[in-house]
């Protein structure tokens, strides 16, 4: 009896110990998931590819040429701007101080030029004139002094050293004469063209100065390279703007009249495309609704992989062949957004 008792204990045991395993098991209960996956077209044979919604311009990062301090901004994300418009504008304190100084130099060069084109003033040649009249008295003067004295017969009436001071005194004052008529000519014969044309360079250098600095300002400000819509706005007042390339553009602006979608096809899918290839697309989230998608171009050069969707089955070591499709007018889709793109490898877009 106690050994049946025993084995009947042992399959008892043995029973409980596979119950409380298959009780300890996971269940696993199959769900639908919350959004359907997106589907490929079954009437023909097509590639699949994941792309990013884009302007037709492409997104400009809007960057500045010198860093400065953000003084004003002057639009807002999603307003529409026109080529040339104000964007925002830098610190320009330093240059108005320094265009101010170069406007005085400016002014003081054409003053100048203005005053040899002036000259003489008709109040400068009086008082030469009477100058000249001044030396030609003194030569008559010098002349009747030096007359007498040779006018005496009896040279030992006189002493030669008196005679040879008075011929002296004549030439001095033939000197001085001469010295003011040509004074007088000098100022009657106005400003010398040499002196004209160095008044004229150096207005020329002042006007090329005000220039540069004029064009210093206007690099401060700086406006939309082409129409668009702000798409991004990450500039703030009072923020230090550094130039290059920067990893959180301060404007982000494109052209938004058409969308296009850019689609990334891996590089062992890149063969089968066909330029002017028929594709649909749906936006992630909304699988349901189908985009006839028009080719537009496909671009030469494969390039590294950039655009993740997160898939644990995705490559990221793989280089792509990016497509470029236009989407239909009135689609609800935004920059930015992830596009599922099936490109048929039959048939051709229209």
């Amino acid at each position: 009896m106690l050994k049946h008792g025993l084995s009947i204990a042992a399959a008892i045991t043995l029973a409980l110990a596979i119950f409380s395993i298959i009780r300890m098991q996971p269940m696993t209960a199959k769900s639908a998931p919350p959004v359907a996956p997106p589907s490929p077209p079954t009437s023909a044979k097509s590639i699949g590819a994941v792309g990013l919604v884009e302007s037709r311009s492409e997104n400009v990062a809007i960057s500045v040429p010198v860093p400065g301090l953000i003084m004003h901004i002057y639009v807002s994300a999603g307003e529409r701007v026109h080529r040339g418009a104000k964007l925002f504008s830098l610190d320009d304190r330093d240059l108005q101080a320094e265009l101010a100084l170069r406007h005085s130099t400016l002014e003081v060069a054409k003053a100048r030029l203005e005053r040899l084109r002036q000259s003489p003033r008709k109040e400068e040649i009086p008082p030469v004139e009477a100058k000249v009249r001044e030396a030609q008295v003194a030569l008559e003067d010098a002349q009747v002094q030096l007359n007498v004295i040779e006018k005496v017969k009896d040279r030992r009436a006189i002493r030669e050293e008196d005679l040879l001071r008075r011929r002296l005194t004549v030439n001095a004052a033939q000197s001085r004469l001469e010295q003011a008529q040509a004074e007088l000519a000098l100022l009657k014969a106005g400003a010398w063209q040499p002196d004209v044309e160095v008044a004229r360079s150096q207005i020329a250098e002042a006007q090329s100065q005000v220039a540069r600095v004029e064009a210093d300002l206007q690099r401060l400000v700086i406006t939309a390279p082409i129409d668009g819509e702000i798409l991004q706005c990450k500039a703030h007042v009072g923020e230090y703007a550094a130039s290059g390339t920067l990893a959180q553009p301060l404007i982000l602006l494109g052209d938004t009249s058409q969308l296009y979608v850019r689609a990334d096809v891996d590089e062992e899918d890149a063969w089968r495309v066909r330029s002017g290839a028929a594709a649909t697309g749906s936006l992630r989230g909304n699988s349901q609704q189908s985009l006839a998608l028009r080719f537009v171009r496909a671009e030469p050069y494969v390039i590294p992989k950039k655009n993740l969707t997160g898939d644990n089955t995705e490559r990221v070591d793989t280089r792509v062949l990016q497509v470029i499709f236009a989407l239909p007018g009135g689609a609800r889709a935004h920059p930015g957004q992830q596009m599922d793109v099936f490109i048929s490898e039959g048939q051709r877009g229209r």
